[in-house]
């Protein structure tokens, strides 16, 4: 028996809305007896599906996408210049993410955003250096003595709690942040855009801004969307690591330091201790070394730990907060910065390695400069996106590049382990280690990638002659 349009509007009135709205429409247009009693509820259908769609869609200025560092220092600024600013978020708050140790570079983008006396009252571990260790030879770096005018210490922080810190200071300013927030489209009409997210229950509603800063990080959200992701120039490397109970910390010297031990060749531990009592400590190789020892992960790193003389003993049977985690293939990077209506900051531009520390730098450094630029896109300024952001970005970039690569081949060992070093030039490098990696003055930044092996090499010449000498005296 064919269906009667009576029994069409009853059955469609017992289906979610949105799905059926489109045959609601072309029930409408084919209808036959315009005299149906039940072409009023046609009508209210098509006036309630108007009115929804209407409410599930929320228009502002700026959106952000990524509520770590990067993106709650982009809000700020963006708010503090009176646009209306939202955040989405993947995930749920706090959770966890490595990139522990922080530079004093760092410090200049906190401070702007308002968030330096938050974080002061957590009471994190000060850092004011760096340390080096090979084969029991310590070299040390102090920020005090660094080269470029600048701060001269920062905090070493879990970045559970340090990230939602941020976070939660921003939404005491008044910034919105949609957390457990997935995107899942965006289209692009000019600079403007509308980005459909879901939310943990599945719930879909659309964002409406006239410009997206994408600090997702390692979620990449628009270089994934739009195929925009390709290969790091840095061979890919594996990390493994967890937080210990430090109990023999006593034992070990200057807690306000990282520690980076070369436990061989191109292959190193971190130490980063917290002033909860707790210590990050992660080996970090290409992935060939992990596959020496056997086990779980648990023991595979306890293994690390007793073939490192200067580990062994303080991390000898020590607790961990969490099971080992593994992290790899974590360089990568992407063909733009920026396009028509969207900026991308942090990692989601270029992570390269956690070895100096840059990662937390970089997303500080690029959405503080992001931000700034958005606003004057949005008071109506013409921007030249590659010369004022890409191109001065990628100044900070591959100075960092260079260094990995040198600490990677051996080169920066011959430096921080040399004997009888220069004061001045260490003061020098020592600015690149606090992530000061934008001063042009310094020869170490501006000749970043022929300095190093300069240096280097007449280390290795002078300690020739040195030992030459010697042999010819006895």
């Amino acid at each position: 028996m064919q269906e009667t349009v009576e029994g069409q509007i009853a059955r469609i009135r017992t289906v979610p809305l949105k799905k059926e709205l489109n045959k609601i429409n072309s029930l409408i247009n084919q209808h036959i007896d315009f005299g149906s009693p039940h072409l009023s509820d046609f009508r209210a259908l098509q006036a309630s599906g108007q009115k929804q769609k209407k409410m599930n869609t929320e228009k502002v200025d700026v959106l952000v996408i990524g509520a770590g560092p990067a993106g709650t220092i982009a809000a700020s600024l963006v708010n503090k210049a009176g646009y209306k600013v939202k955040i989405v978020e993947k995930l749920k708050f706090p959770r966890f993410v490595i990139g522990e140790s922080l530079l004093p570079r760092c410090m200049e983008a906190l401070t702007e955003a308002g968030f330096l006396d938050a974080v002061k009252s957590k009471g994190f571990q000060e850092k004011s250096g760096a340390k080096f260790v090979r084969n029991g030879k310590v070299c040390d770096y102090s920020f005090a003595d660094q080269f470029t005018p600048g701060w001269s210490w920062t905090w070493q922080v879990p970045r559970a709690e340090f990230d939602k810190t941020l976070a939660d200071t921003l939404l005491q300013m008044g910034v919105p942040i949609s957390y457990e927030t997935t995107v899942t489209a965006i289209q692009f009409n000019g600079p403007h855009s509308m980005t459909t997210v879901a939310d943990a229950n599945g719930n879909t509603s659309q964002i409406e801004a006239k410009f997206i800063i994408d600090s997702s990080g390692y979620g990449r959200v628009i270089p994934r969307l739009f195929n925009m992701d390709k290969p790091s120039s840095l061979p890919p490397r594996k990390a493994l690591f967890a937080h210990t109970i430090d109990k023999k910390r006593a034992l070990s010297d200057e807690p306000d330091r990282i520690t980076i031990v070369e436990h061989k060749k191109a292959v190193w531990v971190w130490v980063i201790p917290f002033s909860n009592g707790n210590t990050s400590l992660g080996f970090v190789a290409d992935p060939e070394f992990f596959d020496h020892y056997k086990g779980n992960m648990n023991e595979q790193f306890r293994g690390m730990i007793a073939d490192e003389p200067y580990l062994k003993e303080r991390f000898r049977e020590v607790e961990l907060v969490f099971d080992t985690k593994l992290l790899q293939s974590w360089s990568t990077t992407t063909t733009k910065f920026y396009g028509d209506g969207f900026v991308l900051t942090g990692n989601v531009t270029e992570f390269l390695d956690p070895v100096f520390s840059s990662g937390v730098t970089l997303a500080a450094a690029s959405s503080q400069l992001a931000a700034h630029l958005v606003i004057r896109k949005l008071k109506g300024e013409h921007i030249d996106w590659e010369k004022e952001y890409t191109e001065k970005m990628m100044e900070g970039v591959e100075v960092f590049r260079s260094y990995i690569e040198a600490w990677y081949d051996g080169t920066l060992g011959t430096i921080f382990f040399a004997d009888n070093q220069d004061p001045q030039i260490k003061s020098m490098i020592c600015s690149v280690l606090a992530g000061y990696v934008w001063d042009s003055n310094n020869p170490y930044v501006k000749n970043h990638k022929t300095a190093l092996y300069k240096l280097a090499s007449m280390i290795e010449l002078r300690d020739k002659l040195q030992k030459n000498q010697s042999a010819a005296n006895s």
